[in-house]
């Protein structure tokens, strides 16, 4: 059975977030007694429509019109002076015009679960003191098997068919398509890179000496996203996320134009790579001293600590 065939005995438990901004929800059931999420966003408009040769060069009489391809059922709303509102379905077909992606989890882990959740969110200042007592303890439960969907990309050649390019010395990535992106729609290119390396959890393990690493790396994303998708360096964020989803060190690569990045991006949680890399020239330890400044939702693990979660709420700026 396929992984997409088991969607016939998912059984629906609760909606876990609905999100306005990026157009997407997450539920949570069962699949064979197993937890299972799935996450579906609507997919962007196909572009190709409105070139001139209708992405195709299709002899359509509706080729002066690609409106036509993408509305039906026009129902008018209201209208006044120069401006009409009017609501409309959605032409579709799974080439051309598909109306949603879907990522399905399974089976989810309850990290997984916090992950996907609507939940209250709190600034969080992590001082060097409250990393070293809370959260290394923490990283340490999240290694071992929960690693292993990223070792299995690394050493096994999981998803090989989707990897754009792959260094396997020990100084060498791998850099593929994040699940968050279709892998059609340019202008919502969103790129995982993956070191090989384990000994870097997160930034907090970047010390001076990875000055050079990072910037190798840097060079190389960039060779590889102008060669594959003619995007030039001043036209793709790379940047890490603090704290990570997973911590197995990576980077992310996305087209700037995108429009949709939710909290991904935001202010206590994207940091760019040359930010990194230029702190670290500052001063070697900078990632080891610096009281780090993020958000995190009352679902994670780590705000579920009494001591990391009492030290946030009572202690002065």
């Amino acid at each position: 059975m396929s992984r997409i065939e088991l969607l016939e005995d998912f059984k629906f438990s609760c909606l876990l977030n609905s999100d306005t901004q990026t157009k997407t929800i997450a539920v949570l059931g069962t699949i064979k007694q197993d937890r299972a999420i799935i996450v579906i966003e609507k997919t962007p408009f196909n572009v190709d429509l409105f070139t001139k040769d209708g992405g195709g060069g299709s002899s359509s009489s509706n080729d002066d019109n690609p409106i036509s391809i993408l509305l039906k059922d026009l129902r008018e709303i209201n209208s006044n002076d120069v401006y009409t509102w009017a609501k409309a379905t959605l032409k579709q077909n799974l080439s051309d015009l598909p109306g949603a992606k879907f990522n399905l989890i399974y089976p989810a882990t309850e990290t997984h679960i916090e992950k996907y959740t609507s939940q209250k969110l709190h600034y969080v200042r992590e001082t060097s003191e409250m990393y070293y007592k809370y959260v290394v303890p923490y990283i340490e439960t999240m290694k071992g098997d929960r690693m292993q969907w990223v070792y299995n990309i690394l050493f096994h050649e999981k998803e090989k068919e989707t990897v754009i390019y792959h260094d396997k010395s020990e100084n060498g990535f791998v850099l593929l398509p994040d699940m968050k992106w279709d892998g059609v729609n340019l202008q919502n290119m969103y790129l995982c890179c993956i070191v090989n390396r384990r000994d870097i959890a997160s930034i907090r393990d970047l010390k001076g000496e990875h000055t050079n690493y990072l910037k190798r790396i840097r060079e190389k994303i960039e060779q590889v996203t102008k060669t594959n998708y003619g995007l030039t360096r001043d036209k793709i964020r790379i940047f890490v996320h603090y704290q990570p989803s997973y911590y197995h060190f990576h980077l992310h690569v996305v087209n700037v134009e995108h429009p949709g990045l939710g909290n991904g991006i935001n202010i206590g949680k994207a940091i760019f790579l040359d930010d990194v890399i230029d702190n670290l020239r500052l001063n070697e330890h900078y990632y080891q001293e610096k009281t780090i400044g993020y958000i995190l939702g009352e679902s994670h693990a780590l705000w579920k600590t009494d001591g990391y979660r009492n030290l946030v709420l009572n202690t002065r700026h």
